[in-house]
Protein backbone atom coordinates (compact mmCIF):
# COMPACT_ATOMS: atom_id res chain seq x y z
CA UNK A 1 0.00 0.00 0.00
CA UNK A 2 1.01 3.11 -0.61
CA UNK A 3 2.38 5.37 2.29
CA UNK A 4 1.06 8.19 1.75
CA UNK A 5 -2.49 7.47 0.24
CA UNK A 6 -5.30 5.52 2.07
CA UNK A 7 -5.02 1.67 1.30
CA UNK A 8 -8.92 1.60 0.35
CA UNK A 9 -7.24 2.74 -2.80
CA UNK A 10 -5.46 -0.29 -3.59
CA UNK A 11 -8.18 -2.63 -3.22
CA UNK A 12 -11.52 -3.60 -4.50
CA UNK A 13 -14.26 -0.80 -4.58
CA UNK A 14 -16.17 0.27 -1.33
CA UNK A 15 -18.00 1.82 0.49
CA UNK A 16 -15.78 4.33 1.13
CA UNK A 17 -15.03 4.86 -2.64
CA UNK A 18 -18.66 5.19 -3.26
CA UNK A 19 -19.17 7.75 -0.93
CA UNK A 20 -16.56 10.22 -2.35
CA UNK A 21 -18.09 9.27 -6.01
CA UNK A 22 -19.43 13.07 -6.40
CA UNK A 23 -16.09 14.63 -5.68
CA UNK A 24 -14.55 12.42 -7.82
CA UNK A 25 -16.66 12.76 -10.53
CA UNK A 26 -15.75 16.42 -10.04
CA UNK A 27 -12.20 16.19 -9.54
CA UNK A 28 -12.28 14.14 -12.84
CA UNK A 29 -14.04 16.66 -15.13
CA UNK A 30 -12.25 19.29 -14.32
CA UNK A 31 -8.82 17.38 -14.80
CA UNK A 32 -10.65 16.07 -18.41
CA UNK A 33 -11.14 19.52 -19.42
CA UNK A 34 -7.72 20.39 -18.25
CA UNK A 35 -5.79 17.67 -20.32
CA UNK A 36 -8.03 18.31 -23.55
CA UNK A 37 -8.48 22.59 -23.84
CA UNK A 38 -5.05 23.98 -22.23
CA UNK A 39 -2.73 25.22 -24.61
CA UNK A 40 0.55 23.61 -24.82
CA UNK A 41 3.38 25.30 -25.73
CA UNK A 42 5.82 23.63 -28.82
CA UNK A 43 9.39 23.78 -27.47
CA UNK A 44 11.89 23.30 -30.53
CA UNK A 45 13.10 20.14 -29.27
CA UNK A 46 11.82 17.26 -28.75
CA UNK A 47 9.64 16.30 -25.77
CA UNK A 48 9.16 12.48 -24.22
CA UNK A 49 6.98 12.57 -21.06
CA UNK A 50 7.13 9.61 -18.68
CA UNK A 51 4.41 10.07 -16.66
CA UNK A 52 1.80 7.69 -15.01
CA UNK A 53 -2.03 7.32 -14.63
CA UNK A 54 -2.04 7.02 -10.51
CA UNK A 55 -0.25 8.73 -7.45
CA UNK A 56 2.17 6.65 -6.05
CA UNK A 57 5.84 5.11 -7.71
CA UNK A 58 5.32 3.33 -10.68
CA UNK A 59 8.86 3.28 -11.70
CA UNK A 60 9.07 6.36 -13.74
CA UNK A 61 12.31 7.64 -12.71
CA UNK A 62 14.47 4.35 -13.30
CA UNK A 63 12.39 4.91 -16.93
CA UNK A 64 13.34 8.02 -17.49
CA UNK A 65 16.95 7.54 -16.83
CA UNK A 66 16.97 4.50 -19.13
CA UNK A 67 15.75 6.88 -21.55
CA UNK A 68 18.63 9.54 -21.12
CA UNK A 69 20.78 6.56 -21.79
CA UNK A 70 19.66 5.66 -24.79
CA UNK A 71 19.63 9.54 -26.01
CA UNK A 72 23.08 9.69 -25.63
CA UNK A 73 23.68 6.51 -27.12
CA UNK A 74 22.18 7.58 -29.88
CA UNK A 75 24.73 11.40 -30.19
CA UNK A 76 21.81 13.62 -28.19
CA UNK A 77 22.20 15.85 -25.22
CA UNK A 78 19.18 14.77 -23.35
CA UNK A 79 18.11 17.37 -20.24
CA UNK A 80 15.39 16.33 -17.52
CA UNK A 81 12.52 18.44 -16.90
CA UNK A 82 11.03 18.11 -13.33
CA UNK A 83 8.83 19.86 -11.26
CA UNK A 84 10.61 19.30 -8.08
CA UNK A 85 7.93 18.22 -5.58
CA UNK A 86 9.18 18.58 -2.42
CA UNK A 87 11.83 21.09 -2.77
CA UNK A 88 11.74 24.74 -1.43
CA UNK A 89 13.10 26.17 -4.69
CA UNK A 90 10.03 27.47 -6.84
CA UNK A 91 11.88 29.53 -9.28
CA UNK A 92 13.69 27.87 -12.58
CA UNK A 93 16.78 26.23 -11.56
CA UNK A 94 19.25 24.25 -13.08
CA UNK A 95 19.99 21.14 -10.37
CA UNK A 96 23.22 21.24 -8.78
CA UNK A 97 24.47 17.59 -7.85
CA UNK A 98 27.22 18.18 -6.15
CA UNK A 99 25.44 21.39 -3.82
CA UNK A 100 21.80 21.07 -3.62
CA UNK A 101 20.09 19.15 -1.29
CA UNK A 102 16.62 17.25 -1.61
CA UNK A 103 15.09 19.64 0.79
CA UNK A 104 16.16 22.55 -2.39
CA UNK A 105 14.72 20.98 -5.71
CA UNK A 106 13.57 17.21 -4.39
CA UNK A 107 14.51 13.60 -4.17
CA UNK A 108 14.12 12.80 -7.80
CA UNK A 109 15.54 15.76 -9.34
CA UNK A 110 19.05 15.15 -7.51
CA UNK A 111 18.66 11.21 -9.20
CA UNK A 112 18.34 12.22 -12.33
CA UNK A 113 20.89 15.08 -12.35
CA UNK A 114 23.24 12.04 -11.95
CA UNK A 115 22.48 11.46 -15.55
CA UNK A 116 21.92 14.39 -17.68
CA UNK A 117 21.26 18.43 -16.76
CA UNK A 118 18.31 18.34 -14.80
CA UNK A 119 15.82 21.69 -14.30
CA UNK A 120 13.04 21.89 -11.56
CA UNK A 121 10.19 24.39 -11.40
CA UNK A 122 6.18 24.16 -11.86
CA UNK A 123 6.79 26.54 -14.70
CA UNK A 124 7.98 23.82 -17.16
CA UNK A 125 8.11 26.03 -20.28
CA UNK A 126 10.84 28.37 -17.79
CA UNK A 127 12.50 24.84 -17.15
CA UNK A 128 12.72 24.12 -20.94
CA UNK A 129 14.51 27.26 -22.03
CA UNK A 130 16.83 26.66 -18.86
CA UNK A 131 17.87 23.25 -20.51
CA UNK A 132 17.97 24.45 -24.07
CA UNK A 133 20.13 27.31 -23.04
CA UNK A 134 22.73 24.65 -21.65
CA UNK A 135 22.50 22.86 -25.48
CA UNK A 136 20.24 20.11 -24.42
CA UNK A 137 18.46 18.84 -27.58
CA UNK A 138 16.19 16.19 -26.49
CA UNK A 139 14.09 17.37 -22.94
CA UNK A 140 12.42 14.08 -20.99
CA UNK A 141 9.58 15.66 -18.74
CA UNK A 142 9.96 13.07 -15.46
CA UNK A 143 5.83 13.31 -14.86
CA UNK A 144 4.07 16.09 -16.11
CA UNK A 145 1.88 14.16 -18.08
CA UNK A 146 -1.56 15.97 -16.37
CA UNK A 147 -0.10 19.54 -16.55
CA UNK A 148 -0.67 20.25 -19.84
CA UNK A 149 1.67 22.85 -20.22
CA UNK A 150 4.28 21.32 -23.19
CA UNK A 151 3.29 19.63 -26.00
CA UNK A 152 4.50 15.93 -25.46
CA UNK A 153 5.56 14.25 -28.88
CA UNK A 154 5.39 11.15 -27.13
CA UNK A 155 3.96 10.28 -23.65
CA UNK A 156 4.89 7.12 -21.94
CA UNK A 157 2.75 5.88 -19.05
CA UNK A 158 3.93 3.67 -16.61
CA UNK A 159 1.97 0.96 -15.32
CA UNK A 160 3.04 -0.99 -11.64
CA UNK A 161 2.14 -4.49 -12.34
CA UNK A 162 1.65 -4.82 -8.71
CA UNK A 163 -0.83 -2.46 -8.40
CA UNK A 164 -2.43 -0.79 -11.53
CA UNK A 165 -5.04 1.41 -11.16
CA UNK A 166 -6.29 0.43 -8.02
CA UNK A 167 -9.63 0.75 -7.77
CA UNK A 168 -9.91 2.42 -10.91
CA UNK A 169 -11.40 5.54 -8.74
CA UNK A 170 -10.71 9.05 -9.35
CA UNK A 171 -8.94 11.28 -6.66
CA UNK A 172 -10.09 11.29 -3.95
CA UNK A 173 -11.91 8.32 -4.10
CA UNK A 174 -8.84 6.14 -5.61
CA UNK A 175 -5.63 6.98 -7.26
CA UNK A 176 -6.22 7.94 -10.81
CA UNK A 177 -5.30 11.69 -11.46
CA UNK A 178 -8.07 11.89 -13.79
CA UNK A 179 -10.87 9.03 -16.03
CA UNK A 180 -8.67 6.55 -17.47
CA UNK A 181 -10.39 7.07 -21.04
CA UNK A 182 -9.02 10.25 -21.11
CA UNK A 183 -5.57 9.61 -19.96
CA UNK A 184 -5.46 6.97 -22.48
CA UNK A 185 -6.33 9.10 -25.09
CA UNK A 186 -3.58 11.43 -24.68
CA UNK A 187 -0.74 8.58 -24.06
CA UNK A 188 1.24 7.38 -26.71
CA UNK A 189 3.08 3.70 -25.49
CA UNK A 190 2.32 2.12 -22.40
CA UNK A 191 5.08 0.36 -20.09
CA UNK A 192 3.98 -2.59 -18.12
CA UNK A 193 6.20 -2.41 -15.09
CA UNK A 194 6.89 -6.29 -13.40
CA UNK A 195 5.49 -9.83 -13.90
CA UNK A 196 2.00 -8.96 -11.48
CA UNK A 197 -1.15 -8.90 -13.13
CA UNK A 198 -2.57 -5.67 -11.80
CA UNK A 199 -2.17 -3.58 -14.09
CA UNK A 200 -3.65 -5.93 -16.96
CA UNK A 201 -7.02 -4.11 -17.41
CA UNK A 202 -4.99 -1.13 -18.61
CA UNK A 203 -3.13 -2.69 -20.86
CA UNK A 204 -6.25 -4.53 -22.14
CA UNK A 205 -7.72 -0.80 -22.57
CA UNK A 206 -4.59 0.89 -23.67
CA UNK A 207 -4.61 -1.88 -26.45
CA UNK A 208 -7.73 -1.64 -27.95
CA UNK A 209 -6.91 1.85 -28.28
CA UNK A 210 -3.88 1.21 -30.21
CA UNK A 211 -1.01 1.70 -28.06
CA UNK A 212 2.39 -0.04 -28.24
CA UNK A 213 2.81 -1.75 -24.76
CA UNK A 214 6.65 -2.40 -23.58
CA UNK A 215 7.06 -4.79 -20.88
CA UNK A 216 10.16 -4.02 -18.19
CA UNK A 217 10.86 -4.85 -15.26
CA UNK A 218 12.51 -2.96 -12.27
CA UNK A 219 15.85 -4.61 -11.19
CA UNK A 220 18.48 -4.50 -8.65
CA UNK A 221 21.88 -3.35 -9.85
CA UNK A 222 24.82 -5.03 -8.13
CA UNK A 223 22.18 -7.15 -7.00
CA UNK A 224 24.90 -10.08 -5.66
CA UNK A 225 26.60 -7.98 -3.18
CA UNK A 226 23.35 -8.13 -0.75
CA UNK A 227 22.96 -11.86 -1.11
CA UNK A 228 23.28 -13.44 2.39
CA UNK A 229 23.02 -10.29 4.58
CA UNK A 230 20.60 -9.37 6.96
CA UNK A 231 19.33 -6.02 6.78
CA UNK A 232 17.46 -3.54 8.47
CA UNK A 233 15.43 -1.77 5.53
CA UNK A 234 13.96 1.39 5.65
CA UNK A 235 12.41 3.39 2.82
CA UNK A 236 9.81 6.45 2.12
CA UNK A 237 8.61 6.10 -1.32
CA UNK A 238 5.32 5.29 -2.38
CA UNK A 239 5.13 1.55 -2.48
CA UNK A 240 7.90 0.92 0.54
CA UNK A 241 7.11 -3.05 0.19
CA UNK A 242 8.38 -2.95 -2.81
CA UNK A 243 11.68 -1.94 -1.79
CA UNK A 244 11.31 -4.59 1.06
CA UNK A 245 10.68 -7.67 -1.43
CA UNK A 246 13.37 -6.22 -3.72
CA UNK A 247 16.13 -6.67 -1.39
CA UNK A 248 14.67 -9.80 -0.89
CA UNK A 249 15.08 -10.65 -4.24
CA UNK A 250 18.43 -9.91 -4.17
CA UNK A 251 19.32 -12.52 -1.87
CA UNK A 252 19.04 -10.66 1.01
CA UNK A 253 17.11 -10.67 4.28
CA UNK A 254 15.03 -7.88 5.32
CA UNK A 255 15.16 -8.43 9.63
CA UNK A 256 13.57 -5.42 9.93
CA UNK A 257 11.89 -2.84 8.17
CA UNK A 258 10.33 0.90 8.38
CA UNK A 259 8.14 2.45 6.42
CA UNK A 260 7.85 6.45 5.80
CA UNK A 261 5.51 8.76 3.77
CA UNK A 262 6.82 9.37 0.57
CA UNK A 263 9.55 12.01 -0.14
CA UNK A 264 9.78 11.28 3.79
CA UNK A 265 12.61 14.20 4.74
CA UNK A 266 14.17 12.45 7.92
CA UNK A 267 15.03 14.07 11.44
CA UNK A 268 18.27 13.51 13.67
CA UNK A 269 15.73 11.70 15.68
CA UNK A 270 14.78 9.24 13.15
CA UNK A 271 17.94 8.75 12.06
CA UNK A 272 19.56 8.20 15.21
CA UNK A 273 16.40 5.42 16.26
CA UNK A 274 17.00 3.59 12.60
CA UNK A 275 21.15 3.63 13.53
CA UNK A 276 20.48 2.34 16.97
CA UNK A 277 18.07 -0.07 16.07
CA UNK A 278 20.18 -1.70 13.35
CA UNK A 279 23.28 -1.78 15.87
CA UNK A 280 21.66 -3.22 18.60
CA UNK A 281 19.80 -5.87 16.21
CA UNK A 282 23.42 -6.63 15.03
CA UNK A 283 21.61 -5.68 11.64
CA UNK A 284 23.08 -3.56 8.35
CA UNK A 285 20.89 -0.61 7.27
CA UNK A 286 19.81 -0.71 3.82
CA UNK A 287 17.25 1.97 1.90
CA UNK A 288 16.78 3.31 -1.74
CA UNK A 289 18.51 5.50 -4.04
CA UNK A 290 15.17 7.80 -3.77
CA UNK A 291 16.03 7.94 0.21
CA UNK A 292 19.55 8.32 0.15
CA UNK A 293 18.84 11.23 -2.38
CA UNK A 294 17.65 13.01 0.98
CA UNK A 295 20.20 11.84 3.21
CA UNK A 296 23.23 13.52 0.98
CA UNK A 297 25.45 16.51 0.62
CA UNK A 298 25.29 17.04 4.01
CA UNK A 299 21.65 16.07 5.28
CA UNK A 300 22.64 13.11 7.48
CA UNK A 301 25.81 12.66 9.77
CA UNK A 302 28.63 11.14 7.94
CA UNK A 303 28.57 8.20 10.46
CA UNK A 304 25.39 6.83 9.17
CA UNK A 305 26.32 7.48 5.22
CA UNK A 306 29.67 5.53 5.47
CA UNK A 307 27.26 2.39 6.99
CA UNK A 308 24.23 2.57 4.35
CA UNK A 309 23.74 0.51 2.07
CA UNK A 310 22.08 1.68 -1.02
CA UNK A 311 19.92 -0.51 -3.14
CA UNK A 312 19.79 0.87 -6.93
CA UNK A 313 17.26 -0.38 -9.80
CA UNK A 314 17.35 -0.06 -12.96
CA UNK A 315 14.66 -0.63 -15.36
CA UNK A 316 15.25 -3.32 -18.16
CA UNK A 317 13.02 -4.13 -21.33
CA UNK A 318 12.14 -7.14 -22.61
CA UNK A 319 12.70 -5.88 -26.00
CA UNK A 320 16.38 -4.66 -25.78
CA UNK A 321 15.47 -2.03 -28.66
CA UNK A 322 12.19 -0.70 -26.98
CA UNK A 323 14.43 2.33 -25.84
CA UNK A 324 15.76 3.16 -29.42
CA UNK A 325 12.16 3.06 -30.82
CA UNK A 326 11.15 5.16 -28.12
CA UNK A 327 13.32 8.07 -28.38
CA UNK A 328 13.34 7.50 -32.68
CA UNK A 329 9.36 8.15 -32.48
CA UNK A 330 9.30 10.80 -30.02
CA UNK A 331 12.14 12.87 -32.88
CA UNK A 332 9.67 11.28 -35.58
CA UNK A 333 6.46 12.92 -33.90
CA UNK A 334 8.78 16.03 -33.38
CA UNK A 335 9.62 16.35 -37.05
CA UNK A 336 6.30 15.66 -38.17
CA UNK A 337 5.05 19.01 -36.15
CA UNK A 338 7.70 20.75 -37.63
CA UNK A 339 6.54 20.33 -41.09
CA UNK A 340 2.69 20.33 -40.13
CA UNK A 341 1.17 24.01 -40.78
Amino acid sequence: MASESPPFWWEKTDWRARALYPLSSIYGAVARRRMANARREKLDVPVLCVGNFTVGGTGKTPVAIALAKQAKQMLLSPGFLSRGYGGTIHEPHVVDRKQDSARQVGDEPLLLSDHAPTATTPNRVAGAQLLLDRGCNFLIMDDGFQSAQIHMDYALIVVDGRYGIGNGHVLPGGPLRAPLIDQVRFSTGIVNMGDDLAGEAVVRQAARAGRPIFEAWLKPRSADKFAGRRFFAFAGIGHPDKFFATVESAGGEVAMSRSFPDHHFYSNNELKELGDGAREAGLELITTAKDFARLRNGIAPPELIDKLNVLEIDAVFENANATRRIIEETQNAWRDRRLSP
